[in-house]
């Protein structure tokens, strides 16, 4: 990766880590706020059959991250388009 200058380097890293911190916090929402902390209440709800806590903990968590690499893959790409560091 080539960068224009030190602050455009800076500003790319910048907007990155801002987007991995969103996408890390759905993650640790999901599967421990989901599948652990809340999984009492979410229990009492059923969905497909099962009790929701329980979903959360076994193929929510799992669903949740699978799309959260798709939409890292569609932002990045779109970050270095922006920044002009795409791969060749």
């Amino acid at each position: 990766m080539a960068f224009e200058s030190q602050d455009h380097a800076k500003a790319y890293w910048k907007e990155n880590l801002r987007l991995m911190l969103k996408l890390l916090t759905v993650w640790f929402v999901v599967s421990f706020g989901f599948g652990i902390i809340l999984v009492d209440v979410l229990n009492n709800i059923t969905f497909f059959g099962f009790k929701l806590g329980f979903w959360f903990a076994q193929q929510g968590a799992i669903y949740t991250f699978i799309v959260l690499i798709f939409i890292y893959i569609k932002q990045m790409n779109k970050l270095d388009r922006k920044y002009k560091v795409e791969e060749e």
